[in-house]
Parts: structure tokens; sequence; C-alpha cells
């Protein structure tokens, strides 16, 4: 299986695409290769990993974990489609506050590397989207944050025309503005 790993515009988030085999029975997929994400100079460690199921209209995020306990993420949609998005909350990035968008689904198999000092969130698009995704820190309730999926000064276009549905920690993201105040990393 041949993976290509490609850097995006914003610094340490990677695009992932990866050869599989199919045939008349369905095909094989290799999601995660060590030797492959060292070619690019990338060695995350996996400690964790999640799998969510949404329903259409979905939204998840913009979720982070500060700086007492990093995450990283490789994560990757396994049925239906997700419209996912990272955006850049390191305040020392030269692309702090930009977004990275991507277009997730079963199809496409693609895969997005979100390091840590990212906010991570996504939008289900089909009827029914499963996403996974390795982790490289644990899951730290004290460290969690959210920020407001559609504060308008990010301008984040999210492809949706009617409010979506959101769990009530997204709810309760803060804004931007709040966030610039005591900014995580």
């Amino acid at each position: 299986m041949k993976t290509s790993i490609q850097k995006t515009k914003l610094n340490g988030l990677y695009v992932v695409s990866i050869d599989y085999f199919q045939d008349a029975r369905g095909f094989f997929i290799e999601p995660w290769n060590k030797k492959d994400f060292a070619k690019v100079g990338l060695s995350p460690t996996f400690v964790q990993e999640g799998h969510s199921r949404s329903g259409k209209n979905v939204l998840r995020g913009l979720h982070y974990q500060n700086a007492t306990a990093p995450m990283g993420k490789l994560v990757r949609c396994t049925v239906g489609s997700i419209f996912d998005v990272a955006l850049d909350i390191r305040s020392s990035s030269l692309t702090f506050g930009q977004y990275f968008s991507i277009l997730l689904s079963a199809e496409n198999k693609l895969q997005v590397y979100v390091p840590s000092g990212f906010a991570h969130g996504f939008l289900t698009l089909s009827d029914v989207a499963e996403v996974q995704y390795k982790q490289t820190g644990f899951y730290t309730p004290k460290a969690e944050g959210t920020i407001r999926w559609n504060d308008p000064t990010l301008h984040i276009q999210w492809p949706t025309t009617s409010e979506p549905f959101l769990s009530e920690r997204d709810q309760k993201g803060i804004s931007w503005d709040m966030y610039l105040r005591s900014p995580a990393f």
C-alpha cells in the first residue's frame, strides 16, 4: 500500500491519502503505518482511539485540550461523510487563527493528521457518519475546551443551511475573543 502525506497551509497539519486494495469481496486499507509517517518527519505515538457515530447535521466541536494535556489526532470517516475543520490555536504560530477544512468520507478514504495546538470539529453531511481518530494524548476533561463553531471572526464556511444539532458542551463554546484573552497554547 502506498501512503501519500501532504502538508497543508497550516504548519504540522497533514492530509493523508492511502492506496487500498479492492475487489469483489470489498477492500483492505492500512490507515496507519509508522514507517510511512516517519518518511515525512512525523512520529506520533498514539495512546488512545475514539470512535463516534453521528446523525445528519450533527456538529461536534471545535474541541481542544490545552497545553497541560496536549492531544494530536489522526482523523478518518469510515461511514458516510463529514466536513472536517482544524483551527490553529497556537499563539506563536504564523498561521494562528487560521483554519483548514476538508471533506472526509468512507468513499474518499482521506485522513487528516491534526497536531496538538489545534481545535478540531466536524459537521455530518450524510444521514449517518462514523468517525475514528487515533489520539496522541489521553482524554483529560480538566484540560478540554471548546471554541464556538460559528464565531463570525473565524469565517469558517460550514456547509449547512440550518442550525446544526449541538451537544450542551458545544452550545457553551467560548468566542474566539475569549480564547484570545487566555490562549491554551
